[in-house]
């Protein structure tokens, strides 16, 4: 099914979308990218490190790196690996202090000519995300994903309801137009004109329930949130893109017809998917050396078949989340990184040759960008008041997928991806 055609009169300087492919100022936009979820905790005057903000920047924009995708919402949650500070809790008074953290974030990016991907919602605990929202309308119900007495799949077949709650959304959707709808106090540029943010995300990870059949059932409303959702970003912002923030088949209940529906809406410009060979079974951490073929195998079979489906819809599509962990599961900087640095490679050499095949895949975001973060603790635990923000969540070790500024040999790769990407893309 051949997507709408892309929105007319864009204002300069906007991603937009032509086809099957990202352009930009009429030329194709193809990036490497990176996650760095932090980056408006980083950009709060009181909480953050603005210094290290713009140290991290130059050191991504040396690297060629172009497009960050980052955290623009958190929900002050009762979970006990929720983030806090948070954006917002359950009232109408939002954290201005993280607002402006984004605010200068967006800036930051800006004088670097880099892109960012917002999101604005979390189907995971570690940012509060749907589960807080539905505590918040339910009489304080939750299932918390650190609680052992409530194992998988208690956590997604709680959280799926969020999709049809109407009271949950209604204060989602207050939020998200508090933030498209904001001016930014340090560039005086409403977000609606910045074409330093290329797209809204609905959420990171959105999923309909579990992994296969509990979940089922919940398809027809994960449809209808998407498709509602993304059209009142619409409403609010006529000029930037629109994406779910989906990992794919495995976020969809292991079902390609599931992600082609969840993806059909014209109010959603482009695809994504996330790959995580360890999460999904097939790299074992004491045996990495044994189960790296496979990993390897699977992942670009399954980047592959994502990009037969953005074909298919005729839309472009964002690799937007991948990583393993470091080797043996060390979380110290510059430790090996052997076998993720053979992940890394086998998906940027499918991306750059899709990208000279002329196909829809347009960029990758790594997860996850540390720089000159650092574990605050010897086990790697999180604790709150930390605020070294290695790229790991609250909820996993700090520095399990992390890539340090001291990790030379991921750092080569990135390299030669984004100047491989470049080369193929605008002159900008």
């Amino acid at each position: 099914m051949p997507a709408d055609p892309p929105r007319a009169q864009h204002p300069a300087g906007f991603v937009q979308v032509q086809g099957q492919q990202l352009v930009l100022d009429g030329q194709p936009y193809r990036f490497a990218g990176v996650n760095l979820w932090y980056g408006a905790y980083l950009g709060a005057a009181e909480t953050g490190d603005v210094v290290r903000l713009r140290a991290e920047l130059d050191q991504l924009q040396q690297l060629g790196i172009t497009n960050l995708r980052v955290l623009g919402a958190s929900e002050d949650g009762p979970m006990k690996h929720s983030i806090k500070p948070a954006f917002r809790g359950p009232g109408p008074d939002y954290n201005e202090e993280l607002l402006r953290g984004l605010d200068v974030l967006l800036a930051e990016l800006g004088a670097r000519d880099m892109k960012a991907v917002i999101y604005l919602n979390n189907f995971w605990e570690w940012s509060g995300g749907m589960g807080t929202y539905l505590s918040w309308v339910n009489g304080g119900q939750f299932v918390d994903m650190a609680d052992a007495s409530k194992p998988w799949p208690a956590y997604p077949l709680f959280t799926m309801q969020f999709y049809a709650n109407e009271a949950a959304n209604a204060l989602y959707r207050a939020y998200v137009e508090a933030v498209v709808t904001r001016k930014n106090s340090v560039t005086g540029l409403p977000y609606a004109a910045d074409g330093t943010i290329m797209a809204w995300q609905l959420a990171n990870e959105p999923r309909p329930g579990a992994d296969a059949r509990p979940g089922h059932h919940t398809f027809p409303e994960f449809y209808r949130w998407i498709d509602e959702t993304a059209a009142f970003i619409d409403s609010l912002d006529g000029h930037h893109l629109v994406s779910t923030g989906n990992e794919g088949r495995m976020g969809c209940a292991d079902q390609a017809s599931c992600f082609l529906s969840a993806h059909q809406s014209a109010h959603i410009d482009y695809l994504t998917a996330h790959i995580w060979p360890k999460n999904w079974g097939w790299l074992v951490d004491d045996q990495m050396e044994a189960t790296m073929d496979r990993s390897l195998t699977r992942a670009v079979a399954y980047l592959e078949e994502h990009a037969e489906h953005a074909r298919t819809l005729g839309k472009p599509l964002v690799l937007e989340e991948f990583g393993v962990p470091r080797d043996g599961a060390a979380l110290e900087p510059g430790s090996p990184t052997i076998y993720r640095d053979r992940l890394y490679a086998a998906l940027f050499e499918r991306i750059e040759a899709n990208a000279r095949e002329g196909g829809p895949l347009s960029g990758s975001n790594v997860w996850t960008w540390a720089g000159q973060g650092r574990a605050q603790h010897p086990d790697g635990v999180w604790r709150d008041g930390d605020a070294q923000y290695t790229g790991d969540p609250p909820q996993e070790p700090q520095g399990l997928n992390s890539i340090f500024d001291v990790d030379a040999s991921t750092l080569a790769l990135l390299r030669a991806h984004a100047g491989a990407l470049h080369a193929m893309s605008s002159t900008r």
